[in-house]
């Protein structure tokens, strides 16, 4: 084993051990001369069988192409100008390690005729093996390259241990172990997934740990849980995973992992390769969706949605950095992890365009080297900071809240779930990808919780259940708004009086109806009696009445409290049954969201869209846009305005009828004729209700003339799922799968009618 080799810095430049020289220190210098200690110190290859900076010969022989490192597998192999065995290509933290570097990666190692190349910066390490008797693309990933001391067979088996882990194969892997756990424990389906979520959860701890290099070993193998004297090594590393979490109380602190020790080693073993850290996002979501669906068909698996209808609505919300986002009804988090990998994206590729724009201004200017690498490393420095994930306690505290990444991951993404196994897995699930699991919580998301209330979030995109109704025997209890103190105060500290008064809102209503704390159920049923129209507290103690008896489905109070967590201008994708669009006994639910917000789009789903997931029923994707307080001003305006112009419009017909019904009611007094009173005072209650009904109706429609503006409407026909849940053509959005025919996807029509609907009409009509 070679002498360990430390990273030596000195006024602005950084030593090269293998060109023994001191170098100016770039940011894309640092991190080659720390991975170059790694290489040398964990993986034991001697500086003499590395090259630095090696010139790598193109197809066309072009020179400029350079290696960071090119390794030779002996000193005698290199000297004798053998190709070498690995090729490694370094990036700056703020460049992405992707499908790019891949390529360059590949080129230069077939180029080499090595057999691995390596894709590295601080954030993202890759491996993958070069297959020399194919053509390029040629190249897949392994689980890791060989150390200084592998032998023929051990190189061997790195390159047969193929780690592409395509969602397929990761789903395929997690039911193994959940299989596993069902066959040796005889638990039922949704116990065994919960020991299957501790045993991950623990993979994902150690992992991370890996990762921070605060772990030099790795723990997650049955090897080293061999090794242990203690009772339960598995849950003594539980234990430790539980208490790095502890703050997210996902789990309880006296929970335990209850499997015998050989069904442990047994998942254990089947899990210990691959590493989660490094495993795409797309590939983790597609196997957290099939594991789910598989296993919990028609139970779990109706709370989530599929992929390309989370990916279109994420692209039709189109959400911002420093933007709310929140999903009421989470399931497995599949919106807040899409939202999350796209703003993460964003700012990744911002720090890039400022970090390359800056060095192009440096370039320009007539400095030295020296000068200039000093430039850059700072402004580098500076921009990196934002990329930081890690909230590191004993960082100041500028620097562990400021981070834009940090600021994503802690600030902006809330979600609420009422099934407790799915709170978890979302947690879980939104840890595996990067994080922002803080704000999600064990929950009923029909009430405020944490920073889930009303008026707060820009982007809400949601998949509510369906099918469920809310009783009246479903009040509020102490225990939805009860908090320790010491959070109370964290809360109060963080939010500010809003978190209060949405908490008292809560408060509040303890003991009453949760549909009390909504305006919708209230809707569509018959009015309150006329004669306590003036007196509030007696429609009030009839409406609490009425709520007493009354039950809703529970997607149409999603929709109002919906509404309710959007801030002004806030924006709204949520999936709903097709009847809510059509079916005449929900006008009131339509009118009710018409008076909130502007309906932007409707774009209906096939009928097998949610299939694969248990659910048979048709569905619709409704995007709203919630008024401003200056555009609800003027809703009202012309609200007030139509009505009263349809009320005075009909007001001759009301007079006439009124004054003859009171004056043959007076007659039939004076006879004392009972009968004829009753048949009159019928006749008037049912003309008033006719009356009624007309004025709203036609009011309705004059408000819709004035206060009118276009909605996008499409039916989509692919949605990029089969009924079987295999991937499928998809219309929805630009992707590899767009149907032969379609000139441009639902979003990028939309996109265009947003900004100019004219061209969508014809004569007035929709094209």
């Amino acid at each position: 084993m070679p002498e360990p080799i430390t990273v030596r810095r000195q006024k602005g430049q950084i030593w090269s051990h293998v060109r023994q020289k001191w170098l100016n220190e770039t940011p894309e210098e640092a991190v080659r001369q720390e991975y170059l200690c790694i290489l040398v110190n964990e993986y034991g290859f001697t500086l003499g069988q590395i090259a630095e900076e090696e010139s790598i010969p193109g197809e066309r022989g072009n020179k400029h192409a350079r290696a960071d490192f090119v390794i030779w597998r002996t000193l005698e192999d290199k000297r004798d100008g053998k190709t070498a065995l690995i090729v490694v290509e370094c990036k700056a933290d703020n460049v992405a390690i992707d499908q790019k570097t891949y390529a360059q990666g590949s080129n230069y190692a077939n180029n080499e005729r090595a057999k691995f190349f390596v894709a590295h910066n601080r954030r993202s390490t890759r491996f993958f093996r070069v297959d020399l008797e194919k053509r390029a693309p040629n190249y897949s990933e392994v689980k890791d390259i060989p150390r200084a001391d592998a032998s023929d067979k051990e190189i061997k088996d790195l390159l047969s241990q193929l780690k592409p882990f395509e969602g397929k194969e990761f789903a395929d892997l997690l039911h193994q172990c959940h299989n596993v756990i069902r066959n040796n424990e005889h638990l039922d389906p949704a116990a065994a997934f919960d020991e299957i979520a501790k045993i991950l959860f623990i993979k994902v701890w150690v992992e991370r740990r890996l990762k921070e290099r605060k772990e030099r070993k790795n723990l997650f193998t049955v090897d080293f849980l061999k090794t242990q004297i203690s009772k339960s090594p598995i849950n003594s590393l539980f234990d430790e995973t539980k208490e790095a979490y502890r703050a997210d109380k996902i789990f309880d602190v006296d929970e335990r992992i209850n499997l015998r020790t050989a069904t442990v080693e047994a998942i254990v073993k089947k899990l210990e390769s691959y590493n989660l850290s490094e495993t795409s996002e797309d590939v983790k979501g597609i196997a957290f969706e099939r594991f789910l669906g598989g296993t919990f068909r028609g139970e779990i698996g109706q709370f989530f949605t599929p992929r390309p209808v989370v990916e279109f609505i994420v692209q039709m919300l189109d959400p911002k950095e420093g933007e709310y986002i929140c999903d009421p009804a989470s399931g497995s988090g599949g919106f807040l992890i899409r939202c999350f990998e796209i703003l993460r994206e964003r700012i990744a590729a911002d720090v890039d365009a400022q970090y390359r724009s800056f060095c192009d201004e440096v370039e320009k200017k007539k400095l030295p080297a020296a000068e200039k690498a000093k430039r850059k490393r700072e402004k580098y420095n500076a921009l990196r900071a934002q990329l930081d994930p890690v909230s590191d306690p004993d960082a100041p505290a500028s620097r562990r809240t400021r981070s834009r990444i940090w600021d994503l991951s802690n600030l902006r993404i809330y979600g609420t779930d009422a099934n407790d196994r799915m709170a978890r897995t979302s947690k879980m699930n939104m840890i595996m990808h990067g994080d922002g699991h803080g704000g999600v919580h064990h929950h009923n998301g029909l009430l405020n919780v944490n920073g889930i209330f009303e008026n707060r979030f820009n982007v809400i995109a949601t998949n509510p259940p369906f099918g469920a109704v809310v009783q009246a025997g479903n009040v509020v209890l102490r225990s939805d708004y009860t908090v320790s103190p010491e959070a109370r105060s964290r809360y109060k500290n963080e939010y500010g009086e809003v978190y209060d008064n949405a908490v008292a809102r809560v408060e509040a209503a303890e003991g009453k109806p949760i549909l009390s704390l909504f305006k919708l159920p209230l809707r569509g049923k018959p009015e309150a009696d006329p004669k306590n129209d003036a007196n509030e507290e007696a429609k009030k103690q009839a409406d609490d009445k009425k709520l007493k008896s009354l039950s809703m489905k529970t997607e149409l109070v999603f929709i109002e409290r919906c509404l309710d967590l959007l801030a002004p201008g806030g924006r709204l994708g949520i999936v709903l049954p097709e009847g809510i669009f059509n079916n005449p006994s929900l006008a009131f639910v339509r009118e009710f969201t018409e008076d909130r917000a502007f309906l932007r789009a409707v774009v209906s789903l096939p009928q097998e869209t949610f299939t694969s997931s248990g659910a048979s029923v048709k569905c619709s994707i409704l995007i709203l846009e919630k008024f401003t307080a200056k555009e609800a001003g003027r809703f009202e305006q012309a609200r007030a305005k139509a009505l009263a112009e349809i009320t005075a419009k009909h007001q001759p017909e009301v007079d006439a009828t009124h004054a003859r019904l009171e004056k043959e009611t007076a007659a039939a007094k004076a006879a004392k004729d009972r009968e004829k009173i009753s048949a009159l005072r019928k006749e008037r209650a049912d003309f008033d209700k006719k009356i009624a009904e007309m004025i709203a109706t036609e009011s309705r429609a004059l408000l819709k003339q004035r206060f009118d503006y276009p909605v996008f409407l499409y039916e989509a026909e692919k949605v990029g799922i089969s009924a079987t849940g295999e991937p499928d053509l998809n219309e929805l959005y630009p992707n590899d799968r767009v149907p032969p025919g379609i000139e441009k996807t639902c979003l990028e029509l939309y996109r265009e009618f947003r900004k100019d609907p004219a061209p969508f009409f014809v004569h007035g009509l929709a094209a």
